[in-house]
């Protein structure tokens, strides 16, 4: 039997998983717009057999694979479930209902019940946001770069937090949340920020509307955790801690996954594996 190739076509990075010859999961990544690159990765690997895609940018991979492999889609939002549960149980987690925030491009969220999900929510607010923002204010635009020296900047010279507004007075709410994001340039006598503060402050903003909206959600839903995935989380730390802090202050419980980016391929591989177990 050949082997099987699971591919999630997203926006910004086209994911792919399979298991190797010793049975073990493998995962790697390619820019979207350089689909030539994974159809060289996949033509370099003539054992693969059989392919299952998901993603928005499906069918411009299918434009440059030259390939009799046979393919199976499966809808991205059915994909990135069966991808969490498996990762979920692959972590050490027993969750059967919690949000899912899937923090790729864009933001979309749902309501997973057992095996069965639901979109309930999104925002335009995610990865594209961050590195539109940072290439605005900051002329970056490379991922690794934004994160790096994101991770060294400080938010309080251009936030503008509860405690800064009721100045000497209790607060209703807990003083340390942001009341606007931003909201100290221009009423503030600094007339210049470091770049690394600026591209926190963006990751902060990007942080605490995707993690508002998530709380409210779960809320909604009487739910305690909320599953955050995407590859905007891979190996950023800065928003995970913007995320968890705001998420615990909210008293739910944050889930981070250990390969957040890769839901959506692990659902497509699992679907082409289970189809070829029932032939």
């Amino acid at each position: 039997m050949g082997r099987k190739l699971g591919i999630d076509t997203g926006g910004t990075l086209t994911k792919l998983a399979y298991i190797n010859g010793q049975g073990e999961l493998n995962l790697k990544v390619f820019p979207s717009n350089e689909m030539e690159k994974v159809r060289d990765w996949i033509e370099a690997h003539p054992t693969i057999d059989e392919i299952g895609l998901t993603g928005g940018r499906t069918e411009q991979l299918l434009s440059v694979l030259k390939t009799m492999k046979s393919i199976q889609y499966i809808v991205e939002f059915e994909a990135t479930l069966r991808g969490v549960k498996y990762l979920l149980k692959s972590d050490g987690y027993n969750v059967n209902q919690a949000i899912i925030t899937n923090i790729g491009t864009g933001t979309s969220i749902h309501f997973m019940d057992g095996d069965v999900q639901e979109r309930v929510g999104g925002t335009g607010i995610g990865g594209g946001t961050l590195i539109g923002l940072s290439a605005l204010m900051t002329g970056l635009t490379d991922f690794e770069e934004i994160l790096e020296k994101a991770a060294k900047g400080k938010r309080h010279q251009i936030d503008l937090l509860v405690q800064d507004i009721y100045q000497g007075m209790d607060t209703p709410i807990e003083g340390t949340l942001t009341a606007s994001n931003f909201g100290k340039v221009g009423i503030t006598e600094v007339k210049s920020y470091p770049l690394e503060d600026k591209l926190a402050t963006i990751q902060g903003l990007v942080g605490e509307v995707i993690t508002t909206l998530s709380i409210q959600l779960a809320q909604h839903h009487e739910l305690e955790q909320i599953v955050y995935i995407g590859s905007t989380l891979t190996n950023n730390r800065h928003l995970k801690e913007v995320i968890r802090h705001y998420t615990v202050l909210k008293k739910h419980q944050p889930i981070f996954l250990e390969n957040c980016g890769f839901s959506g391929a692990v659902g497509a591989l699992l679907n082409v594996l289970e189809n070829a177990n029932v032939k």
